[in-house]
């Protein structure tokens, strides 16, 4: 693929994004590709063979869907690539407009974006979100027509769009990266309950950190990643289970695994909405690349999914939560057991390897 250019595109994601960067990004460079990657960050640069083109971080979201937009469309033309591969719904319109000018391009859907519309309360009242989550699904269906390529990340997402220009790159982890990582030289004086990513309301921080509060001095909580709002974290500071919490900060990607490897449970606790409960995020398998077992909201899909290495709760129940982590800090044969079968699964069906071979025929059939 020598000479081959490579546009990728995203308004929302920071530059090292796991997906974007890591896996996509290097997977293409290693194919061959001339890989260029537009998006926040504080300047130009070149890393592992990516030239990182940055953009202004907006001052709030209407800036960054139409300003910033804009901006990387221009930006974007600029690099004069082969193929175009956007992130975020928000750059529909920006791949329509690329279209226009001739050029190849991928839409890359992490989430059911419709679904999603459903959750979100800036947009409005709940009849309103309903109007828009249909005014989206319908924009969303008329432009893939135009696209070259859909990527999504899960079977269920891929069901919307045509069967002929869609492929599945599921969110698995990379091997490479993880085993290189050594666990953090720090001291604990506890068994660890980590969670890593973004800490909001609709993936069930509260409710875990309510946990805590029962599980008491048994354990510790970790949690890595960025607040959803000053005043959601202010909320969780003032649960009694705080004071068996300790907030960690955002830790860039590659480096939070040496804190999931000093842990002994990892746990994911979204709440059972429209957009999660199909969902297939990062963090249960990189806990399981890390071999720990892990404490899930008890989802049919995730139960198939991760039924081996997983202890299952509702994801509202401080109680039933509590109860499955008390289950495994009691019987450590179980937590070895499991955290083991998670690695194993990771090494046999769940890395990246195979979906990296997947990006690079889909780019070759381009």
């Amino acid at each position: 693929m020598a000479g081959k250019k490579v546009c990728i595109l995203t308004s929302v994601h920071p530059a090292f994004d796991g997906r974007i960067f890591h896996k996509e990004a290097k997977t293409l460079v290693n194919a061959g590709y001339d890989v260029v990657l537009i998006a926040q960050h504080n300047k130009e640069e070149v890393v592992g063979m990516v030239k990182i083109v940055p953009l202004p971080k907006p001052r709030n979201r209407f800036e960054r869907m139409t300003k910033v937009g804009w901006k990387l469309f221009g930006l974007a033309l600029k690099q004069k690539a082969d193929i175009y591969h956007f992130h975020d719904p928000e750059l529909i319109p920006v791949g329509l407009a690329l279209k226009l000018f001739g050029k190849k391009v991928i839409y890359d859907v992490h989430e059911d974006v419709p679904k999603d519309i459903l959750t979100k309360g800036w947009v409005g009242n709940k009849n309103i979100r309903k109007i828009v989550s249909i005014v989206f699904y319908l924009f969303e269906q008329f432009s893939v027509k135009f696209f070259n390529r859909v990527v999504t990340v899960t079977s269920d997402i891929a069901k919307k769009f045509p069967k002929e220009k869609t492929v599945i790159l599921r969110n698995l982890p990379v091997l490479e990266i993880i085993d290189k990582v050594a666990p953090k030289n720090v001291r604990k004086n506890k068994p660890v309950v980590i969670y890593v990513g973004g800490l909001s309301k609709i993936r069930g921080i509260k409710e875990i950190i309510e946990t805590m509060e029962i599980v008491g001095d048994k354990a510790d909580l970790w949690l890595l990643g960025e607040w959803e709002s000053e005043e959601y974290k202010k909320e969780c500071e003032n649960l009694a289970g705080w004071k068996y919490t300790k907030y960690l900060g955002f830790v860039p990607y590659g480096k939070h695994y040496s804190f999931i490897k000093l842990a002994n449970i990892g746990i994911v606790n979204f709440l059972p909405l429209p957009n999660q409960q199909n969902a297939l995020p990062n963090k249960p398998f990189e806990y399981m690349a890390c071999s720990l077992p892990m404490v899930m909201s008890n989802f049919p899909y995730w139960q198939e999914i991760f039924k081996e290495c997983a202890l299952f709760v509702n994801p509202y129940d401080p109680k039933d939560i509590a109860d499955k982590i008390l289950c495994l800090l009691d019987n450590p044969g179980k937590i070895k057991r499991l955290g083991d079968r998670g690695r194993q699964l990771i090494k046999e069906k769940y890395k990246w390897g195979k979906e990296g071979k997947k990006l690079i025929e889909l780019y070759k059939n381009i």
